[in-house]
């Protein structure tokens, strides 16, 4: 049996990366690097946060942390 063509290899990656980026958002993680560009074109004079913060950001925005109608998970 032949290797996958270059061309498949290419679009089962790309359908891999908009599995797991589908999986991250329907659990509340956005995409860091989307972030960081997003960051950078809109709010050139704002540094990012870091990775670390941008994925505790996310967090209590998923569960209502500093809500004050209190916990929130939809």
């Amino acid at each position: 049996m032949a290797a996958p063509s270059q061309d498949l290899r290419t679009r089962l990656k790309t359908f891999g990366k908009c599995v797991c980026d589908g999986a991250r958002l329907m659990i509340g993680q956005g995409d860091y690097g989307a972030y960081v560009a997003h960051i950078a074109k809109t709010h050139p004079d704002l540094p990012p946060m870091t990775e670390r913060e941008f994925f505790r950001n996310r967090e209590n925005a998923r569960f209502g942390v500093g809500n004050k109608s209190g916990f929130r998970c939809c």
